[in-house]
């Protein structure tokens, strides 16, 4: 919980990982390319006192993870979200056992969400039936631009995926996150266009897609489509740490979003280890829309209640404390949402 001028908000970090990118888990160039990358996110996005030294970055473990989510960070509760990455890393880069183990152990602050790749075909049906029974969870990530043998990505609309989502809403797998953002090297930057998402929110209604990133360079093209596909979602990881480098360009991310799609869409997360919560929910709470853009309206303390963690809390059934919690809103249209009027006013003021 974080608590400042008399307002307690309950956090949710909706995407959190543990890996492991040491060279000896390095199957390949490709994976020392892979945590290069996100090393570089993570030094010229971070403030100085929350960087990280690169040996620090190559693995973290659970106790490192425990401290800086939920001792130093505010978090009240976390999600895992894995990437598996076989072709790049002998033994995965998330590490699934051990965070489903970290889970098990602190199901009260921990929510493990799996993964799987449809190219693996009927065999990884098989073996995402045995990893829902055993693990019993209600959520996966997917890596459209993940490497499986030749191939270098697959759409959300091919055949085979289709047949993953409907093995989902057998198992009761109802949260389906995405990574559709920046390329990281090496996969390729059009593996993670977002237009996918389109189909598979209209052909399954009954499913969540997070979109993890909010679909960044291509925002316009997410806000487009999920203002008119409800069960479309935005996760706020990378989108993030620009609270701190560019101010102005995170005012217009989450302008836009609350513009298009609502306060009730939109995920609060700092994509651990890339970066840590605690700077991340300090700079959120505190921050406000620029006076001179005066096309968003101002962001209330509400929305940051919702957006730092009581709509992944909703979507996951985790409890909130009353006095945590906000009077239930009526629903909202789906569409573009008008600015009121009055925060316009203030804003201007």
């Amino acid at each position: 919980m974080f608590t400042k001028d008399g307002e307690s908000y309950f956090i949710v970090d909706a995407h959190i990982a543990l890996w492991d990118a040491r060279p000896e888990n390095q199957r390949n160039i490709h994976g020392k390319q892979f945590i290069d990358c996100f090393y570089d996110y993570h030094a010229n996005l971070s403030p100085d006192s929350a960087t990280w030294t690169y040996e620090d970055y190559l693995y973290q473990g659970g106790d490192r993870l425990m401290h800086d989510i939920f001792e130093e960070g505010y978090v009240d509760h976390a999600i895992f979200q894995p990437a598996y990455l076989g072709e790049f890393y002998h033994r995965g880069f998330g590490q699934t056992e051990e965070a489903f183990a970290l889970a098990q152990a602190h199901p009260d602050k921990l929510t493990y969400n799996h993964n799987f790749d449809p190219r693996n075909g009927e065999a990884g049906l098989d073996q995402l039936r045995v990893d829902a029974e055993r693990m019993n969870f209600k959520g996966v990530k997917l890596y459209t631009a993940e490497w499986n043998g030749d191939s270098r990505g697959y759409k959300l609309s091919d055949p085979w995926a289709y047949r993953y989502f409907e093995v989902c809403r057998e198992l009761g797998i109802t949260n389906i996150h995405v990574h559709k953002g920046p390329t990281i090297r090496p996969l390729d930057r059009d593996a993670f266009d977002v237009a996918d998402v389109d189909h598979v929110a209209t052909d399954f209604t009954d499913l969540n897609f997070v979109v993890e990133h909010c679909g960044l360079p291509r925002l316009e093209d997410f806000c487009w489509i999920a203002t008119q596909e409800p069960n479309v979602h935005g996760g706020l990881a990378v989108a993030m740490p620009f609270i701190y480098t560019r101010p102005r360009y995170f005012a217009q991310i989450i302008g836009e979003l609350l513009y298009w799609i609502g306060e009730d869409r939109i995920q609060f997360s700092s994509d651990y280890a890339l970066w840590t919560p605690k700077w991340l929910v300090e700079s959120f709470v505190d921050f406000q829309i620029p006076a001179d853009l005066p096309e968003y309206a101002p962001i209330s303390t509400d929305q940051k209640k919702k957006i730092l963690g009581l709509n992944a809390a909703k979507m996951y059934d985790i409890p909130v404390p009353a006095e945590l919690q906000l009077p239930a809103a009526d629903e909202r249209a789906t569409g573009p949402r008008e600015p009121e009027r009055a925060d316009l006013a203030a804003s201007n003021a």
